[in-house]
This record gives C-alpha cells, sequence and structure tokens, in this order.
C-alpha cells in the first residue's frame, strides 16, 4: 500500500479539486484546421481533465478553481464544465472589455493526426483570465479548511501560464498541505508555453520550486527529463523508448532530491503513427517498488489528446479509493487507452468499460 494519508470522506466536501485553466477547444473532426469550414465545441485543459474524469467517469465529488472572462464565450465553458458535472463555485468571472485587450477567454484549435500525419494543436491563450490569477485572489484557507478537500491537482499547464501563475500554484499547494490534503502534480511540459518565458530552464526553475510540496508525481518521461532536468540513461532522442531499469535509476535521483515524493507515476508511449501507439504506464512508491500495468501493442488512437490525463484520473481514483499502488496505475493506464478512442480532451468512458479494460476484456460487440 502507498503511503498516503488521505482525510476521512465525510470530513471534506470535495474528493478532489483541481487548479488550472478551462479553455475552449474547437474541433475540426477528420478535416484539418487551415481547412475547416466547422469545429465542434468542448471544454479541455490539462488539469482539469483529470478532474472532470474523476467526476464523470469515476463518480466522485469535484469542483475546479479557475478564472473566466464574463462574455458568451466563458458562459459557454462554465456550461460545459456543468454538463461534466464538475462544481463551479470557485469559478471566478473577470470583466470583459469588449474586446479583449485586458482579459480573454482561452482557444485551442486541436487537429487530429492520422497515419504519418501527426496531431497539431494550436492554443491561443494569451492574457487569459486564469493566466491573470495572482496571490491572494483565492480563498485557499476556506477552500481546504472550511470545506475540505481530500486531494488537490494541479501542474505544470497552469504553472507556465504567467509569471504570478506559480505564486498562486505555490499558496495552493501550502495550504493544501497545511490542511491534510493530499497534493497530485503532472509535469505536462508544453515547450510552446514556456518558449517566450526563460525555455526549459525557467521550467526546471519553476517545477523544482513547488515539486517540494506534492506527494504524487505524475509525467511521461519526456517530462522528467525536459520538465524536472533529470538525465535518463536508456532513452532515445524521441522520448519513445525506456526500460524499467532506466526509469528505476531516474527515481532514486528524483526521490533523493525531493524526499516528500511518495509516488511516482509515468505513461510509457512510442509512437509507431499517429493512428497507432505501443501504451503502457508505470509507478513506483517505496512500500511497492516498481509496478506496471499491461501493455497495450499497437493501440488504435482516435483523439490521443487527453489520454494522459485520464490516466491521471484513473491512477488518482485508484489512490484515493485505498487501491494499491499496482491496482491504480492498471486503472490509469486502462481509462487513458479508453480516452483515446473518443474525440475531445476528455474522456466519454464509464467505470464498467474502465474496469473491464483493466482486467484484459477485448473488443467484442456487446449485445
Amino acid at each position: 500500500m502507498t503511503a498516503l494519508d488521505l482525510r476521512p470522506p465525510g470530513d471534506c466536501l470535495f474528493d478532489a479539486l483541481a487548479l488550472g485553466e478551462v479553455m475552449l477547444r474547437l474541433d475540426p473532426g477528420d478535416r484539418r484546421i487551415r481547412t475547416a469550414r466547422t469545429f465542434d465545441a468542448w471544454e479541455g485543459g490539462g488539469e482539469y481533465n483529470v478532474i472532470r474524469g474523476l467526476r464523470k467517469v469515476f463518480g466522485l465529488r469535484t469542483a475546479v478553481a479557475t478564472s473566466l472572462a464574463d462574455n458568451e464565450v466563458g458562459r459557454l465553458v462554465e456550461d460545459l464544465i456543468c454538463q461534466g458535472g464538475v462544481d463551479t463555485r470557485f469559478l471566478q468571472w473577470q470583466p470583459y472589455d469588449g474586446v479583449g485587450r485586458a482579459v480573454r477567454n482561452g482557444l485551442n484549435f486541436t487537429e487530429r493526426g492520422f497515419g504519418v500525419r501527426g496531431a497539431v494543436g494550436v492554443s491561443d491563450r494569451g492574457h487569459t483570465a486564469v493566466s491573470q490569477l495572482a496571490k491572494g485572489d483565492i480563498d485557499w484557507e476556506h477552500i481546504f479548511g472550511t470545506c475540505g478537500v481530500r486531494w488537490f491537482h494541479t501542474g505544470g499547464i497552469f504553472a507556465a501560464l504567467s509569471d504570478t501563475s506559480p505564486e498562486v500554484a505555490e499558496q495552493a499547494m501550502a495550504a493544501a498541505r497545511r490542511h491534510g490534503t493530499v497534493i497530485s502534480y503532472d509535469l505536462n511540459y508544453r515547450p510552446s508555453l514556456w518558449k517566450g518565458i526563460g525555455g526549459k530552464a525557467r521550467a526546471q526553475e519553476v517545477n523544482r520550486r513547488l515539486a517540494p510540496f506534492v506527494d504524487v508525481m505524475i509525467g511521461n518521461e519526456e517530462d522528467f527529463i525536459e520538465a524536472l532536468g533529470f538525465e535518463v540513461e536508456g532513452m532515445d532522442s524521441n522520448f519513445t523508448k525506456l526500460d524499467h531499469k532506466a526509469f528505476l535509476a531516474m527515481i532514486e535521483e528524483v526521490v533523493a532530491t525531493f524526499p516528500n515524493l511518495r509516488a511516482i507515476a509515468t505513461t510509457l508511449r512510442a509512437v509507431t503513427s499517429a493512428s497507432r501507439n505501443d501504451w503502457a504506464a508505470i509507478a513506483w512508491s517505496e512500500q511497492t517498488g516498481l509496478v506496471a500495468s499491461r501493455e497495450w501493442k499497437d493501440l488504435e488512437i482516435l483523439d490521443r489528446v487527453g489520454g494522459g490525463d485520464s490516466f491521471a484520473s484513473g491512477l488518482v481514483y485508484g489512490l484515493l479509493t485505498g487501491q494499491e499502488l499496482q491496482d491504480a496505475v492498471t486503472l490509469g493506464a486502462a481509462h487513458g487507452a479508453l480516452a483515446m478512442t473518443t474525440p475531445g480532451d476528455t474522456s466519454m468512458s464509464t467505470l464498467p468499460e474502465v474496469l473491464k479494460v483493466a482486467a484484459g476484456s477485448g473488443a467484442r460487440v456487446q449485445r
């Protein structure tokens, strides 16, 4: 059993809370962004996707702390969040000036890949409401103390949004720790987000500043290298191959640097093509050592965006419900695999489907 001291459900209004940006995703379906004439609208965001999965798929009580500009696009994003069942009481509205000179809502155009053509994401998120949150804007003592939260999740996407975002995350994490809330952090390294504000060096500075607050660190193999600055033997230049021995060697270095970490988890993805990936996950805790999910060879991908977030939500669900790390990482990998078979950032799966795939069942027609 992984050593996580969870608050009792009866003492908390929420099982889990996320801090992060929720953008409007515009999806051209099987077309390309540059040639599309119609788009499907979804909501999505790295931290939010985790919390939505915990509510919609796993049935937990969840909320999101975020901010939106008060216009029709913001109200659409709010409506989509409500459809996902996530509580919006900690959503802050910022006045809109009619143009977006001072504050606006983020847009994310996402094109699915196929075969030799990789997926493409074009985000339009400068000066967004959530990026302008500053230390003291959110009453974290009320959230973690008065309301009570068992699990808090944030990550490297939110931390990269502005100069003030790391300060907001740090204040939230410090309050969560004071009130006994377990903290997970998904490194989620995005070079485009850090490019204009110091690049990889700044990403490592911020993530290393926040890591001492974290109980459960999540990421893929590239994240640990680029976002935290750890070297991994046996990794190729495309970040597609990582053996278990190399991961264990990296963990020893990570835990020596951040002894507060109780568990570390990573997805493993080898990209054959945009529509076929090898997919698996591994995790570590001091109590269990290294554990691994089953591996899906040549997993067929419809939309890969959100696969890692759905892995995180399955992992968190397993740990929140007191399951062994082996079972939690298997649930996470199964949920991530399912999420990539449907469009949009967020999962459309059900708990019975996740349990079935985690148990190794196939894809025969259900009648």
